[in-house]
């Protein structure tokens, strides 16, 4: 009889391990998860985002407020569309410029945000239409090691 009541004593230690793993996955991970959204949609074009991943982070004065979300082709434009999740309550206007960033010298690329301030907010699901695609700097080096740069 002792042996069994070990092995439960166990198990529900297992199982209630597993339950708080799974809790703070989901609200940790920012998922969603049981209608609790804590951001809305806008998105950006650039002609470039190499390096840039979904789940990235998105800044603005130096703070994170958002993550970059799904990124797609946009076919009309010829140009990469980046969905970026802001967390509610931060504010955005629509002279708003969205740069691809990256931490450190060969860090992690991010999305940074000048919030603008003309006095009109953008709504969930419009575009920042101000944008800075990264420079790439294996082409920058190249050009200078090679003598293509120009004075």
């Amino acid at each position: 009889m002792k042996k069994y009541s070990k092995e439960t004593a166990v198990g529900v230690f297992v199982v209630a391990g597993l339950i708080a793993i799974g809790y703070l996955t989901i609200n940790l991970g920012d998922l969603g998860v049981l209608g609790k959204d804590k951001t809305y949609p806008l998105h950006a074009h650039f002609s470039n985002v190499t390096g840039l991943r979904s789940g990235g982070v998105v800044t603005m004065y130096g703070l994170q407020v958002g993550r970059v979300g799904r990124m797609t082709i946009d076919p009309s434009r010829q140009q990469a569309r980046v969905e970026l999740r802001i967390y509610h309550g931060v504010e955005i206007f629509d002279d708003a410029i969205a740069s691809i960033k990256t931490e450190g010298l060969i860090g992690d690329k991010f999305i940074s945000i000048d919030p603008g301030g003309s006095g009109t907010l953008l709504a969930a699901g419009q575009a920042i239409q101000d944008t800075e695609s990264p420079a790439d700097l294996m082409e920058l080096i190249s050009k200078y090691a090679f003598g293509d740069v120009k004075k």
